[in-house]
């Protein structure tokens, strides 16, 4: 018996993860956040994005590793194989989708947050009141009163998702949870406008609603939801027995970024008994710039609001948020009992609403600290210059295509986004798109308007400035002049990382 005892001890003596070596393993780790943060402050030797070579694809089609590797040489193959061929959002010269460029300081509360290791589906613990602080704070923020409640998610995808199923369960009573959403679930109507994100008609598709069920409404010239329109649709719906529950309206658009007439539509849905949500997944915090905040006039009044905190906002992936004016309501469109989810009067069980209460999610990340750093340490006056200085450099690229006679602008610069292109055919501009790309100097990308194919420059990293609109209106005019024998001057690419 004593020889069993003595095994299972020397097996339980070396289960732990933990390194036997703490000192080399602290030597590495410093080196490995030395060299990140190298990565960071030397962005701009760097091509924004380079294309993966097929010997690095190849690499990642090995078998599952059975046997331990040494960390530093699985921070080798990181290094070479990963590091060099990621996205580039962090670049300057990154203008292609809406990503944020994230910051230093969000980089080191991820650490932070990956060192807790915590939990915040629930209990009571100083991690979910940073969450609930940064609730607190974007109540003010929106003008939401007290009893609002709010909570992260992964992005404005699943935030617009979750908002559709609490106006779902406003519409049907809490018994659809349980029994279905039936025949009035099926008569449901929600409304949107052509320009609103795709999520918002996946959203619908996911709650069982039906795409079908979603009505995609006309915008008008500055693309903006025609509210008129809308509300003849829902009288429209009223008159043949359907009934109209939701409205989505966006407070910058996915190709332009316009803002559609929040007050407008909040004293329509207020009038028809409709819930009204607020696509924000970046236009929502131009509220931190006293400049840009009277944009969102009406935002205030909304059921809900989607937002990501990731895009505008600095923060790293992932950090998307949503927030419910009347919290009861949030919380009866999620919350289950369980015994394993018993509430204690004391104890780690203790607390109010935790946040599987409002959610899908019972395994939640830390992603509230990375959000709470980024706010205490820019605070959102920073942050709301930093927003308006990016719709300051969109402006500039704007006056730089209207003064090109080879470029043609294609649609009024609302936010922070320029939507272009080189006086040729769709085809020689879908290549300018690669071309720059590939080259390294710039990630713009694309979309179109009016059906004509549109070189999309979405300025959303803090980092950007006027020389990086530069080389990338150059790149356009180069590759341009290129495809189409115009023999422009080539345009110098930024030497590429080490391969």
């Amino acid at each position: 018996m004593n020889e069993i005892v003595r095994n299972a001890q020397s097996s339980v003596a070396h289960a732990s993860l933990d390194p036997q070596d703490w000192s080399a393993f602290r030597a590495l780790a410093h080196r490995m956040l030395d060299e990140t943060i190298d990565g960071i402050a030397e962005v701009r030797a760097r091509p924004v994005w380079q294309p993966i070579p097929d010997s690095v694809r190849a690499a990642f089609k090995a078998d599952v590793p059975r046997e331990a590797s040494d960390l530093a040489e699985v921070y080798r193959q990181f290094a070479e194989h990963v590091a060099p061929y990621a996205t580039g959002n962090v670049h300057p010269g990154f203008m292609g989708w809406v990503h944020g460029g994230g910051t230093a300081v969000g980089m080191l509360a991820e650490m932070l947050a990956a060192g807790l290791n915590a939990n915040l589906g629930g209990r009571d613990h100083m991690p979910i009141e940073v969450e609930r602080q940064i609730v607190d704070w974007m109540r003010r923020l929106f003008a939401f009163p007290d009893s609002a409640s709010g909570i992260f998610v992964t992005g404005t995808s699943m935030a617009n998702l979750m908002a559709v199923l609490v106006a779902r369960t406003n519409a049907l009573g809490t018994l659809a949870r349980q029994y279905g959403i039936g025949n009035d679930g099926a008569l449901l109507a929600a409304y949107t406008s052509q320009a609103a994100h795709g999520c918002v008609s996946r959203a619908m598709d996911i709650a069982g609603l039906g795409t079908d069920a979603l009505r995609k409404i006309g915008v008008d010239a500055d693309h903006r939801i025609d509210v008129a329109a809308l509300r003849a649709q829902i009288a429209v719906d009223r008159e043949v027995g359907f009934k109209p529950f939701l409205v989505v309206a966006s407070a910058g658009t996915v190709d332009i970024g316009a803002i559609d007439d929040l007050k407008a539509i909040a004293e329509l849905c207020r009038e028809e008994g409709i819930w009204f949500h607020v696509d924000g997944a970046f236009g929502a915090l131009a509220i931190f710039s006293p400049e840009l905040a009277p944009l969102l006039g009406g935002i205030e009044l909304a059921d809900s609001i989607a937002l990501d905190f990731h895009k505008w906002g600095q923060v790293p992936y992932d950090a998307g948020f949503l927030l419910v004016r009347d919290g009861e309501q949030h919380r009866q469109a999620f919350a289950q009992p369980a015994a394993y989810l018993r509430r204690e009067a004391r104890g780690l069980a203790a607390g109010a609403v935790w946040p599987c209460d409002l959610g899908p999610d019972l395994s939640r990340g830390f992603r509230a600290l990375k959000t709470w750093f980024t706010l205490k340490t820019f605070g959102t006056d920073r942050l709301g210059a930093t927003i308006a200085r990016s719709c300051a450099l969109a402006k500039y690229l704007e006056a730089r295509v209207l003064a090109e006679p080879r470029l043609e602008l294609l649609a009024p610069v609302n936010l922070n986004i320029a939507c272009f292109r080189y006086r040729a055919d769709d085809a020689i501009n879908r290549e300018i798109v690669a071309d720059i790309q590939e080259s390294g100097i710039a990630a713009p990308s694309s979309t179109t308007l009016n059906g004509k194919f549109a070189i999309r420059a979405a300025i959303v990293n803090h980092r950007t400035e006027e020389a990086d609109i530069d080389a990338l209106v150059a790149a356009v005019l180069d590759f341009g002049g290129r495809r189409c024998g115009d023999g422009m001057i080539e345009v110098e690419a930024p030497p590429l990382a080490a391969q």
